[in-house]
Protein backbone atom coordinates (compact mmCIF):
# COMPACT_ATOMS: atom_id res chain seq x y z
CA UNK A 1 0.00 0.00 0.00
CA UNK A 2 2.84 2.73 0.96
CA UNK A 3 4.10 1.67 -2.67
CA UNK A 4 1.37 2.68 -4.31
CA UNK A 5 0.63 6.13 -2.25
CA UNK A 6 4.44 6.80 -3.42
CA UNK A 7 3.15 6.23 -6.94
CA UNK A 8 0.22 8.48 -6.48
CA UNK A 9 2.55 11.31 -4.43
CA UNK A 10 5.17 11.48 -7.78
CA UNK A 11 2.26 11.34 -10.31
CA UNK A 12 0.88 14.32 -8.16
CA UNK A 13 4.26 15.96 -7.75
CA UNK A 14 4.73 15.73 -11.61
CA UNK A 15 1.07 17.10 -12.01
CA UNK A 16 2.17 20.31 -10.34
CA UNK A 17 5.38 20.43 -12.20
CA UNK A 18 4.24 22.53 -14.76
CA UNK A 19 2.42 25.05 -12.81
CA UNK A 20 6.53 25.91 -11.50
CA UNK A 21 8.18 25.49 -14.98
CA UNK A 22 6.60 26.00 -18.35
CA UNK A 23 9.59 23.70 -19.70
CA UNK A 24 7.79 20.57 -18.79
CA UNK A 25 4.21 19.73 -20.10
CA UNK A 26 1.71 16.93 -18.35
CA UNK A 27 -1.26 16.33 -21.15
CA UNK A 28 -3.26 14.43 -18.32
CA UNK A 29 -3.57 12.85 -14.84
CA UNK A 30 -3.19 9.38 -16.86
CA UNK A 31 0.58 10.39 -18.77
CA UNK A 32 1.22 11.92 -15.17
CA UNK A 33 0.71 8.12 -14.02
CA UNK A 34 2.68 6.70 -16.46
CA UNK A 35 5.43 8.88 -16.22
CA UNK A 36 5.60 8.54 -12.42
CA UNK A 37 5.78 4.79 -12.99
CA UNK A 38 8.34 4.73 -15.82
CA UNK A 39 10.24 7.61 -13.83
CA UNK A 40 10.53 5.19 -10.82
CA UNK A 41 10.95 1.86 -13.13
CA UNK A 42 14.39 4.21 -14.16
CA UNK A 43 15.28 5.32 -11.34
CA UNK A 44 15.46 1.92 -9.72
CA UNK A 45 17.09 0.37 -12.51
CA UNK A 46 19.21 2.33 -15.16
CA UNK A 47 20.26 5.10 -12.83
CA UNK A 48 22.49 2.51 -10.33
CA UNK A 49 23.96 1.61 -13.45
CA UNK A 50 24.89 4.46 -14.77
CA UNK A 51 25.87 6.26 -11.24
CA UNK A 52 28.44 3.10 -11.05
CA UNK A 53 29.46 4.16 -14.48
CA UNK A 54 30.07 7.43 -13.98
CA UNK A 55 31.58 7.56 -10.48
CA UNK A 56 35.16 8.61 -11.52
CA UNK A 57 33.31 11.94 -13.38
CA UNK A 58 30.76 12.17 -10.02
CA UNK A 59 33.87 12.38 -7.78
CA UNK A 60 35.44 14.70 -10.21
CA UNK A 61 33.31 17.11 -10.04
CA UNK A 62 32.16 16.49 -5.69
CA UNK A 63 28.93 15.07 -6.81
CA UNK A 64 27.56 17.68 -8.81
CA UNK A 65 27.48 15.05 -11.60
CA UNK A 66 24.62 13.42 -10.06
CA UNK A 67 22.65 16.38 -11.05
CA UNK A 68 23.40 16.08 -14.64
CA UNK A 69 22.53 12.26 -14.32
CA UNK A 70 19.48 13.32 -12.74
CA UNK A 71 18.27 15.75 -15.23
CA UNK A 72 19.47 13.63 -18.41
CA UNK A 73 17.08 10.79 -17.31
CA UNK A 74 14.03 12.83 -16.41
CA UNK A 75 14.80 14.54 -19.98
CA UNK A 76 14.82 10.98 -21.48
CA UNK A 77 11.51 9.85 -19.70
CA UNK A 78 10.16 12.84 -21.06
CA UNK A 79 11.15 11.69 -24.67
CA UNK A 80 9.74 8.12 -23.82
CA UNK A 81 6.32 8.78 -22.55
CA UNK A 82 3.62 10.13 -24.52
CA UNK A 83 1.91 13.35 -22.61
CA UNK A 84 4.65 14.23 -20.88
CA UNK A 85 7.47 16.57 -22.52
CA UNK A 86 10.49 18.41 -21.47
CA UNK A 87 11.79 21.30 -23.70
CA UNK A 88 15.65 20.38 -23.31
CA UNK A 89 18.51 19.68 -20.95
CA UNK A 90 18.68 21.73 -18.34
CA UNK A 91 14.81 21.86 -18.48
CA UNK A 92 15.23 18.33 -17.37
CA UNK A 93 17.61 18.83 -14.63
CA UNK A 94 15.66 21.51 -13.16
CA UNK A 95 12.90 19.86 -13.77
CA UNK A 96 14.46 16.83 -12.00
CA UNK A 97 15.63 18.65 -8.82
CA UNK A 98 12.21 20.91 -9.07
CA UNK A 99 10.28 17.54 -9.04
CA UNK A 100 12.10 15.90 -6.38
CA UNK A 101 11.57 18.64 -3.92
CA UNK A 102 7.47 18.78 -4.45
CA UNK A 103 7.70 14.87 -4.26
CA UNK A 104 9.57 15.18 -1.00
CA UNK A 105 7.31 17.69 0.56
CA UNK A 106 4.18 15.84 -0.73
CA UNK A 107 5.39 12.75 1.23
CA UNK A 108 6.62 14.46 4.70
CA UNK A 109 3.29 15.84 4.72
CA UNK A 110 1.22 12.45 3.61
CA UNK A 111 3.30 9.92 5.06
CA UNK A 112 4.75 11.22 7.89
CA UNK A 113 7.53 8.52 9.70
CA UNK A 114 6.48 7.04 12.81
CA UNK A 115 8.64 7.86 15.84
CA UNK A 116 10.89 4.70 16.71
Amino acid sequence: MRIVLHWLISAAALFLLPYVFKWVQIDSVQAALIAALVLGLVNALVWPILFVLTLPVTLLTLGLFIFVLNGLLFWAVGSLVDGFRVSGFWSGVFGAIVYSLISWALAAILMPRKPA
